[in-house]
């Protein structure tokens, strides 16, 4: 059996990737323990384009990004990654979409999962 080894970039990668999913996790449980509406993972919202939102309510136009690495220089807090952040966002903007964005800190205190309550109660 021949053994992966991952450059030093793509396991940074990996692991952020990882720690991004347990989030995103733990927000999901959050959100069936306070018996909300629950969200689809990972929806492709503007094809062509490869662009998914981590979590959305297709129905409601209503869509949530988990950033992460934003204390650590990660993606969202490079200029590239920024940029590439403003098409996506104004694409879904542009697109009827509402796009909550939180951190770490907002789903371990409960702000994220107040602002998806609020979110699901405003469009209804």
């Amino acid at each position: 059996m021949s053994e992966i080894v991952l450059s030093p970039a793509a396991a940074r990668k990996a692991v952020r990737s990882s720690q991004r999913s347990r989030l995103e996790d733990l927000l999901v449980a959050r959100i069936a323990q306070a018996g909300l509406l629950a969200p689809e993972r990972e929806l492709r919202f503007a094809p062509p384009r490869q662009w998914r939102f981590d979590l959305a309510w297709p129905d409601l136009r209503l869509a949530l990004e988990v950033d992460g690495g934003i204390f650590v220089r990660g993606r969202h807090t490079r200029g590239l990654g920024q940029l590439a952040d403003m098409e996506k966002f104004n694409r879904a903007a542009l697109n009827g979409w509402r796009v909550l964005r939180v951190g770490r800190q907002h789903i371990v205190n409960g702000q994220a999962l107040e602002w998806i309550r609020e979110g699901i109660s405003g469009a209804r």
